[in-house]
């Protein structure tokens, strides 16, 4: 769901199993504006969605408690709002932290890849001083301990985050050696609104805006800047007394069993702050931020987050009307029709995202990092994805193709031409003429090995010896529908005699323990893996996921000219930038692209919102709980 910038680690088809998934008729997704229809006077129907948002109905006057449902296996683990690569998720981000912490720039506006200027705490900076220097100003907005939220907090936070990557760039998700926050020369703050940045070098304001300051949350210096529980306040803007500062914000934040007791985690600028916390299930409550500065509904429920051991006891408590909001598993998406009968309402579009199977570039075992740097073997194995055939076996219908980085839905303005088709369609004969071509003995329902090994035409590839066999395994999310995609990718591979071997294990001990940038010591124990997904970022370059040393890697693909696309995406004023970008990563197939699911949310049909777009951002992982209340 989405590690650098807004990008987070989703498990998309993780998730696919469990955060939701489409109705029970196919559909062809195109996210538009979030505008009401003829079908649904006052509420909610998009292109390409399933089902309808109703009108707001009448509130109750009441407030109440909203229960909510986690993913399984994927249950917060960190609060500190400055999110280290290891811990880079959607479930982390976007359902937890943010509904203390608001960011910067808080994104998507209902399921719009855009910011969302109402729920930011900043304005959109002014650039001047040939794209070098930006002035932020600050919102009227407070603290929940009744403090004003000013430029020296923008301050902090910036200070801070260059403290962490000082520390290791792993302790800040979206960084990048050279880039953001090591590119600023200087900053000032000349009154309580006013925070001015200097940078080195131009950048593209949109990638800083949306990618980067869109991950920040501002943390309160008056709270926080201190190296001790009990300690003095401290001068943050000293290098030494920042690292102390992080130091000790992120052994609190190791801290879990602490959440809901600690005072630091009740000094909040969002609209809830944490009461309850189960450090062994993952369990919490959230209660209103009284002083929060945002629109919300009035008065606001609490938000219950409720986990679950499985999808099928999630969908349990959906169909006995144990949880207020929930998400349908893909196996069960014939039984929404059932829905309204049991007193639900439901919405579902196709996350703005990719959904992959990584492969390791450094696995040695078996010679893999030399296999898979081989460009035709990458292709192969994407001839062996059969996309149309899972969205229809495994999706009921309700997912989208998609060839790169940027699925073809919801529709987005950089998507290359190259990626609105399959370029390289489903066809085991085309994937074993491929491996023949390049001097590979292919043994159908056996084991390829490498029969001309060299550099030059019709041979194996450089590093790749006489013998060298097609056999590496993948580590996989035992959510469903994640192994059906995967023993469907190993079952057409095993045609074309390459050998998958198929491993099970659970999302968070995926993400934490084969993410190479976050583990480099097991980067041997997988070739491939398969969590689910990201999301991405409303300006959606790959920066951090697939360029050289991207703290968002996961398997150390590096490739100079996928460097230089990244570059001119990051760095240049031109938005066509990062559509050329896309088109190279959909030839190249750095991973194994996989369709993207829809995902239907679930709520009860007392309850209703204010906005109804606070439904439909449940689609793109966020959620927006303030604006929910419970009808008369």
């Amino acid at each position: 769901m989405t590690r650098f910038g807004k990008r987070r680690i989703g498990g998309l088809a993780l998730a696919v199993a469990g955060v939701t998934a489409l109705a029970a008729c196919s559909s062809t997704s195109s996210s538009g504006s979030a505008t009401p229809t003829s079908s649904s006077p006052g509420g909610l129907q998009e292109p390409g969605s399933v089902g309808v948002i109703p009108a707001a109905g009448t509130p109750s006057g009441k407030a109440g408690s909203i229960s909510f449902a986690l993913q399984p296996g994927a249950t917060p683990n960190w609060i500190l709002p400055l999110i280290t690569a290891q811990d880079n998720s959607v479930y982390n981000v976007y359902t937890f932290e943010w509904q203390s912490w608001r960011p910067m720039y808080f994104a998507p506006k209902g399921s719009t890849p855009t910011v969302d200027a109402a729920l930011s705490p900043v304005s959109a900076p002014v650039w001047s001083n040939g794209g070098k220097t930006m002035t932020i100003t600050v919102k009227p907005w407070k603290w929940s301990d009744g403090q004003p939220l000013t430029s020296k907090d923008v301050l902090f936070m910036f200070d801070e985050t260059e403290a962490a990557v000082k520390a290791s760039p792993a302790n800040w998700a979206p960084f990048v050696p050279g880039n953001f926050p090591t590119t600023i020369t200087s900053m000032s703050t000349p009154n309580d609104t006013t925070i001015v940045v200097n940078l080195k070098s131009p950048v593209n304001p949109t990638w800083l805006e949306e990618d980067i300051l869109g991950s920040l949350p501002i943390m309160p210096a008056h709270a926080w800047a201190k190296d001790s529980a009990n300690g003095p306040t401290l001068d943050y803007t000293n290098p030494a007394n920042a690292a102390k500062i992080f130091a000790f914000l992120t052994a609190q934040s190791k801290s879990v069993s602490t959440y809901a007791t600690n005072p630091l985690w009740q000094v909040v600028d969002g609209p809830y702050k944490l009461s309850a916390y189960n450090p062994t299930t993952g369990g919490y409550t959230m209660v209103p931020n009284t002083a929060y500065s945002g629109p919300h509904a009035n008065p606001m429920s609490s938000f219950v987050g409720v986990p679950f051991t499985s999808t099928s006891a999630e969908w349990n408590a959906v169909k006995t009307g144990s949880v207020n909001v929930g998400y349908v598993p893909p196996e069960d998406f014939p039984q929404i029709p059932q829905l309204k009968g049991i007193g639900y309402n439901y919405y579902g579009l196709p996350v703005f995202g990719s959904t992959f199977a990584a492969y390791n570039f450094k696995d040695t075992t078996g010679n893999f990092d030399k296999i898979v740097a081989q460009l035709y073997f990458r292709q192969a194995m994407q001839h062996l994805e059969d996309q149309a055939g899972q969205i229809k076996a495994f999706y009921n219908g309700n997912a989208d193709p998609a060839y790169g980085p940027i699925p073809a839905f919801p529709k987005s303005p950089f998507l290359p031409s190259n990626a609105a088709t399959n370029p390289y369609p489903f066809s085991v004969s085309q994937a074993t003429s491929l491996l023949k071509a390049n001097g590979w003995n292919v043994v159908p329902n056996g084991t390829d090995t490498c029969a001309k090994p060299g550099t030059g035409p019709g041979q194996c590839g450089a590093g790749i010896p006489a013998g060298a066999k097609l056999a590496f395994n993948l580590i996989y999310n035992t959510v469903s529908p994640t192994p059906q995609l995967v023993e469907s990718l190993a079952s057409n591979a095993k045609a074309a005699g390459i050998e998958i071997a198929l491993s099970g294990s659970n999302f968070n001990f995926i993400i934490q323990n084969y993410n190479d940038a976050a583990s480099p010591a097991n980067e041997n124990k997988w070739a491939m893996m398969d969590f689910g997904g990201e999301t991405n970022s409303t300006y959606p370059t790959q920066f951090g996921f697939l360029n050289t040393g991207g703290s968002g890697q996961l398997g150390d693909y590096s490739d100079p000219q996928a460097d230089a696309l990244i570059n001119a995406s990051t760095s240049g004023t031109n938005p066509a930038a990062v559509t050329a970008e896309a088109s190279y990563f959909t030839t190249q197939v750095p991973v194994l692209w996989q369709p993207v699911r829809d995902r239907v949310w679930v709520w009860k049909t007392n309850i209703s919102a204010t906005d109804p777009t606070a439904f439909s951002n449940l689609t793109q992982y966020a959620a927006t709980p303030e604006f929910w209340y419970t009808t008369k």
